[in-house]
């Protein structure tokens, strides 16, 4: 197992990598987490195998500096840096650095600083595998993902790291390393010049990504270079970045949160908000049909019989876009979003069969009323099944005093229509209709 090294400075290395922090002082932005006296600042602060003991997990989204803080740990205190990644590495990977860095502590006295990147790629097996070095001190892990650790980390291993968060960058930080790369020996060696148009234009695209932001700028001086131009312009921007990449994983968290926040937008009758996050689905590429099928749960959920035709525009927008496909299923997945978001709202049908359900899983059942019993097959009116039973249509309102209720439910009240949209007519006739059927 080879020890990797941080990645050079060198002309030839991308510019991301060439402006990667060697110590924590350099890190820009994640002031929360670099604060003096902070957990990274102490495990920072320790030397060698004196460090041991305390792990740390990364969490955050991409280009926040996970692996920079990890290499700036190992740098600050002249521990050996190893790097592994989850997607290639396995159990074999993991027993061989924790070997070497039992070694390196008993033999050496050097600490060893393990950065697992993309952690919650790991089985549980291959996560158990790391529990004996971060147990007896052998390594620092520094693990990173992109994932909420609370799911995608075993417990153990939770309960013996800290636990820090990293945001993304803000417009300031991002343009702070953007004039930094342009400035500096190893950036752009400073013979451009960033207009300010083209800089706002790169931090916006980055939407809080630092890599994002430096790979933009690299590609956007190869631009001017090749125009022969020493200012970098708003139209080298585009050239290098046609569209803004979102950050958008629909593997991960932001897949959730995205989708959360679309429901909550058209249950909460925004539909500004939920054409927003409906855009950003379909930009970062989304399942199409995923977001029909939620639009579907959504109607029968939330809008329900408040207003009955929400389910069937729901239906017909997954029904086009199973048809038609993107680009243009986009126009009735927009149409279907607007119609549930601006359509009164209510849950009473959703509470209610919930409800009922609680109630026969609770042992509230009881036997089906005699006269409702089926009085078709032989013998059955020999028992008694359908005697006494009231045909409706035979009364003069079609409605009839009857129980159909189990003895022991009998009074029972699931539905309660709300007083929105078409629920407001179905809540005075239900009024009616349940003081005929019930006499009351």
């Amino acid at each position: 197992m080879m020890d990797q090294p941080t990645l050079g400075r060198g002309a030839a290395a991308p510019l991301a990598a060439r402006m990667r922090p060697r110590t924590l002082d350099e890190v820009v932005g994640q002031r929360h987490l670099l604060r003096p006296g902070s957990p990274l600042r102490r495990l920072a602060d320790a030397d060698g195998a004196d460090s041991a003991g305390t792990s740390v997990i990364l969490w955050g989204p991409p280009g926040t500096g996970k692996t920079t803080i990890a290499q700036a740990l190992a740098n600050s205190g002249g521990r050996r840096f190893v790097q592994l990644s989850a997607i290639s590495a396995g159990v074999k990977d993991v027993r061989a650095v924790m070997d070497e860095a039992l070694r390196e502590r008993d033999f050496l006295g050097e600490g060893t600083v393990l950065f697992l990147d993309e952690i919650h790629r790991f089985t549980k097996a291959q996560q158990d595998a790391l529990l004996p070095g971060v147990e007896q001190g052998w390594v620092t892990l520094v693990a990173a993902t992109t994932e909420n650790p609370s799911f995608s980390v075993i417990s153990p291993l939770l309960s013996r790291s800290l636990l820090l968060t990293l945001r993304p960058l803000d417009d300031d930080d991002l343009a702070e390393v953007l004039d930094r790369a342009t400035a500096a020996e190893h950036g752009l060696g400073g013979d451009l010049e960033l207009d300010g148009a083209a800089r706002d234009a790169i931090v916006r695209l980055a939407s809080g990504d630092a890599r994002r932001a430096l790979t933009t700028l690299e590609a956007a001086a190869a631009g001017a270079r090749a125009a022969e131009r020493e200012r970098i312009l708003p139209d080298d921007v585009e050239s290098a970045s046609d569209q803004a990449l979102l950050r958008y994983d629909r593997d991960g968290d932001e897949h959730y949160d995205v989708i959360s926040a679309f429901i909550k937008s058209v249950r909460g009758s925004d539909p500004d908000a939920a054409l927003h996050y409906l855009a950003r689905m379909i930009v970062a590429g989304e399942d199409p049909r995923f977001i029909a099928r939620r639009l579907m749960i959504l109607a029968a959920e939330d809008i329900g019989v408040a207003d009955p035709q929400g389910l069937v525009v729901a239906q017909a927008a997954a029904a086009t876009v199973q048809l038609i496909g993107m680009p243009e299923g986009r126009i009735p997945l927009a149409e279907a979003t607007v119609y549930l978001a601006t359509a009164p709202k209510s849950n009473a049908a959703y509470v209610a069969i919930d409800a009922a359900i609680a109630d026969v899983k609770a042992g509230g059942i009881g036997r089906v009323p005699p006269h409702l019993r089926d009085a078709h097959y032989p013998g059955a009116k020999a028992l008694g099944h359908g005697r006494g039973y009231e045909y409706p249509h035979d009364a003069p309102l079609g409605v009839v005093r009857q129980q159909y209720l189990p003895d022991e439910l009998v009074g029972r009240e699931y539905y309660r229509p709300l007083p929105h949209g078409h629920e407001r007519e179905i809540g005075e006739r239900l009024a009616k209709l349940r003081r005929i059927t019930r006499g009351e």
